[in-house]
């Protein structure tokens, strides 16, 4: 009887503790808005982080559970809802939803929006020392930069790229003229020789890193993430550096991130998920996340909290020609992923 009171007590003492666990990429949420929604909600916010997409699913496949929350990439929210792996969304509890832009509602990877709200979002572009690559008159308003031999042999040991299948084969084969989910294997092929062509130019493959280098001036040119070249240029301009970081979307296409808040099954508090997703979904706490980092924003409430200059900085949020010229990576299928992994190695040992 006593021990069976006591575990009572312990369950009760629990919810009402009340702590949310989410799993999240790496500095994607500013530690003020953690602080600002605990206090709110009189909770603890436990979180948890992954490097890619690609962890954060091997680390679900084998058997994590307990996250309320995971922010993933469409196409790793396809995989995931393809899994069943998903709680819907009660959208009675997300007031707050009317403030995203209804561009990034209804995507492919979940029509109507059953199971996710638009987070943050990034591009893939072309980052740059401004005055190293001035002073050599190159071009940055194409892929050819990072592809072709007439102008890496100006910045030979100069350039990374990201070391990801996907980034880096979409980047080729928009340059080529096909899309960023093209799956034709003759034309992944077309753009694998385009990368093993390139590969003695460049310094790395660099997923991490490129930020630093980036900052000190040992890399002058990088095809990587919006936000971790904003985040290059701020560390530079800190560090007093006598040049900027800055980026540019290629004219022939970029790949656009779309990040999403989700709740796993396996949460044991859907409850403080919705009361998170929907504090989130307020301009000014979804605002110290672009502020923070230079992510896209997909919350139009937001942007008044915005600073200016970000706001007007066609990397983080692209004019609408631009728009256009943007694809949301699909997942695929498990044929297509060993075609890819085969071709990888390929350009790897190359």
């Amino acid at each position: 009887m006593w021990r069976g009171l006591l575990i009572l007590l312990f369950i009760g003492s629990a919810q009402a503790d009340g702590v949310l666990h989410l799993y999240n990429c790496n500095n994607y949420i500013s530690e003020e808005t953690v602080a600002r929604f605990e206090a709110q909600c009189g909770c603890r916010v436990v979180q948890d982080y992954y490097s890619d997409n690609e962890e954060m699913l091997a680390k679900l496949a084998a058997g994590a559970t307990g996250y309320d929350l995971i922010v993933p990439t469409g196409n790793a929210m396809e995989s995931l809802i393809r899994q069943r792996a998903l709680r819907p969304l009660d959208k009675g509890m997300l007031p707050n939803l009317k403030n995203i832009d209804p561009v990034y509602l209804n995507t492919p990877f979940d029509p109507g929006n059953s199971y996710s709200v638009p987070y943050a979002y990034t591009l893939t572009l072309i980052g740059y020392n401004r005055e190293k690559i001035r002073e050599l008159d190159l071009p940055v308003d194409s892929w050819a930069v990072i592809f072709e031999p007439r102008y890496l042999e100006k910045i030979r040991g100069r350039v990374t790229v990201l070391d990801s299948q996907r980034e880096l084969l979409a980047a080729a084969l928009k340059y080529l003229g096909y899309s960023a989910n093209d799956t034709d294997e003759t034309h992944w092929k077309q753009a694998r020789d385009l990368i093993i062509r390139a590969k003695p130019y460049w310094a790395a493959f660099n997923a991490s890193s490129y930020i630093k280098e980036l900052t000190v001036g040992s890399i002058w040119l990088v095809h990587g993430y919006s936000n971790d070249i904003f985040q290059a240029d701020l560390d530079a301009q800190k560090a007093g550096r006598k040049f900027r970081i800055t980026s540019s979307i290629p004219r022939e296409g970029a790949v656009l991130a779309l990040d999403s808040m989700v709740l796993h099954k396996s949460g044991p508090r859907p409850d403080l998920a919705h009361r998170f997703i929907n504090f989130m979904l307020d301009g000014r706490n979804g605002a110290e996340l672009t502020n923070l980092i230079g992510s896209g924003n997909p919350n139009r409430d937001a942007l008044q909290y915005i600073k200016p200059e970000i706001v007007q900085n066609p990397a983080v949020f692209p004019e609408q020609k631009q728009q256009s010229r943007l694809e949301m990576l699909h997942d695929l299928d498990r044929h297509q992923r060993r075609v890819l992994s085969r071709i990888w190695t390929e350009i790897k040992l190359r």
